[in-house]
């Protein structure tokens, strides 16, 4: 139960390995992905799971194994915050900038298709933003967290 079948830092090798290359495809995979929890994003967390399970663990079954994977990977990932919290190159390598996608009553259909953000999901951002008319809509940014921050002009009259 508690002997592991590979040294310790076999272990701390594949979790990095494994956290490295999930954020980097995470990454790539776009701001909506993140924004937008559905059914099938669950469904997709389970499945990478049970996919990178035996990358990780390799044949250990061990407790301590376990243990000592789950410490490395919720380390990481506390490296990961305390790096964007204190670099901005960090920050925008790790999580991205937000991406402009209206201005002035002007939405750039092109950065839509881009960012996968269809006019379902923007016209939705719209609406609870209390914004009826694309006129009003002063900025619009693709937050680096996957939601739609809509300004209004009427929200900042000194432009």
């Amino acid at each position: 139960m508690f002997e592991m079948s590979m040294p310790w830092w076999e272990f701390v090798f594949r979790a990095v390995v494994v956290y490295v290359v999930l954020l980097a495809m995470i990454r790539l995979s776009g701001k909506r992905t993140m924004g937008q929890f559905t059914a099938f994003d669950m469904l997709l967390i389970v499945l990478l799971g049970n996919a990178v399970q035996n990358a990780l663990l390799g044949k250990d079954t061990s407790m301590t194994g376990g243990l000592l994977l789950a410490a490395t990977l919720i380390s990481l990932n506390w490296l990961v915050g305390f790096a964007t919290s204190r670099s901005k190159t960090a920050e925008r390598i790790l999580e991205g900038a937000p991406v402009l996608l209206a201005r002035n009553g002007t939405v750039y259909r092109d950065v839509l298709r881009r960012e996968l953000v269809s006019r379902d999901d923007f016209t939705k951002a719209m609406r609870e933003a209390g914004c009826s008319d694309i006129s009003r809509v002063r900025l619009a940014l693709l937050e680096t967290n996957g939601q739609i921050t809509i300004m209004t002009k009427d929200c900042n009259d000194d432009d």
